[in-house]
């Protein structure tokens, strides 16, 4: 297994999302904290075309500090519209995010499938910034339908799937509290659905804990479809992503079913909107690599 820094430490530290002054703050912060890679995202339409911009630049304030980008996030809901023009703008910048992340050398691309189209009385997940235990009122609009929303998602991560193949690239979506794929059991039937090789899942232990899913039987269930793991603790009562050790997330049976299944990829410290975001990311550090040690779990840091 591999460590890495999430980009929530980036999100946290700097709002939704970072500007390009950030960005380069966070490479220079990330490899002071002892990270070798790291996640990126490109954030809709202007933010991505910002990264793109400055590609070169990144790529070089990555190498300069022994930092290497090995998951970029395309955070695109316009992949996931009903409407289908709105869908091919957003697989345009897709594309522009595959021609980012293989420029940067990454392994994996990853996308979300965002909350539905419903209307959201208050709070909506993740529109704006991102915000842990909202409390949701939604009205469901009389024309929606949700076989024709799950059409396009399979539709979607099918093609998106395909065009990550080509570029050389490995498609992961991560189930999220809100999102319309939310927990493992929704995943696998994605996954049946869409029935691609290069797709596969992040199982991120803050959302999922919250979520109420028995994490070690999520791993049993996903297998060899977990291309990446996000790790953060919290009381399973709330979606929070506090330090490891601060929850209730049972981490050695997590880890221990991870063993079982071979898995040896990235393992990403997702912390974030915590005092002393520093201190709980090398906290986390700490513990993963005391676990792994006690397991015997080889853990590249």
């Amino acid at each position: 297994m591999k460590l890495n820094l999430c980009w929530l430490y980036a999100i946290s530290k700097y709002g939704y999302p970072p500007s390009i002054e950030d960005t380069f703050r966070v490479i220079e912060e990330a490899a002071n904290l002892g990270f070798h890679y790291m996640e990126m995202e490109g954030v809709r339409e202007r933010n991505m075309k910002e990264v793109y911009q400055h590609r070169k630049a990144i790529k070089d304030a990555c190498e300069s500090r022994g930092v290497k980008i090995m998951n970029f996030c395309p955070i695109l809901p316009e992949l996931v519209s009903l409407d289908e023009a709105e869908r091919r703008k957003g697989f345009e910048l897709y594309k522009m995010g595959l021609e980012i992340a293989t420029f940067l050398g990454a392994e994996l691309v990853q996308i979300d499938s965002f909350t539905p189209p419903l209307k959201f009385h208050g709070n909506q997940p993740y529109k704006e910034s991102i915000d842990y235990g909202l409390d949701l009122k939604v009205e469901i609009d009389p024309d929606f339908d949700w076989d024709e929303q799950w059409a396009v998602l399979v539709e979607t991560f099918t093609e998106a799937a395909e065009l990550a193949k080509e570029a050389g690239l490995k498609l992961c979506v991560e189930p999220r509290v809100g999102e319309m794929i939310s927990n493992t059991d929704s995943a696998l039937r994605l996954l049946d659905h869409v029935q691609s090789e290069n797709l596969g899942i992040v199982l991120d232990t803050g959302h999922q804990h919250a979520q109420k899913e028995v994490l070690p039987l999520s791993v049993e269930k996903l297998k060899d479809k977990i291309f990446y793991l996000h790790v953060a603790d919290n009381d399973g009562k709330v979606n929070e992503h506090r330090a490891l050790g601060e929850g209730s997330v049972d981490w050695e049976g997590v880890f221990q079913a991870l063993k079982k299944h071979g898995f040896d990829g990235y393992v990403g410290i997702d912390v974030g909107k915590v005092p002393d975001l520093d201190g709980a990311i090398l906290k986390s550090k700490v513990y993963l690599e005391n676990l792994c040690n006690r397991l015997g779990i080889e853990l590249e840091v």
